[in-house]
């Protein structure tokens, strides 16, 4: 064991201590899903429709959360694709995490399209232990 796996950064601690349970948003306009990892279990659903609209994005995230009766917090993280992408839907997205953030006083977090190789948990995490995140810095990157 090395030096480096006893003592952990500042940034290194507070994200292994503050992201334990979240909901990941990845909806750029293409290949969109949404992830929820709640009490060790993780779950996934794909949008089907390459032809989406706003309300069915809103009303997808919010009946995910629903389905597993969620119970958002200070302790829960939102992690939201910033792009780059389609620019209603990457607005969408936003929109829904940070309503979701000022109403339940969560977490929100956003990360790069290029960061995460695959939408499963395992990269998911790699993406949080790595720092590939950034807390409260929205920068949503558009494709034009």
């Amino acid at each position: 064991m090395s030096e480096y796996d006893l003592f952990w950064t500042k940034k290194e601690l507070i994200n292994k201590i503050m992201i334990k349970d979240f909901l990941i948003i990845s909806c750029t306009g293409k290949n969109d899903k949404i992830g929820l990892k709640i009490n060790n279990n993780f779950y996934v659903h794909d949008f089907q429709s390459k032809n989406q609209n706003n309300e069915i994005i809103v009303s997808t995230i919010l009946n995910f959360i629903d389905k597993y009766k969620v119970k958002i917090d200070k302790n829960f993280s939102i992690l939201v694709n910033n792009g780059p992408g389609s620019f209603s839907t990457i607005r969408v997205a936003l929109s829904v995490a940070k309503g979701i953030k000022i109403s339940n006083d969560s977490k929100i977090f956003g990360f790069k399209n290029s960061d995460l190789y695959e939408f499963n948990l395992e990269n998911i995490e790699i993406l949080i232990d790595k720092n590939l995140i950034e807390k409260n810095l929205i920068k949503p990157i558009y494709l034009s």
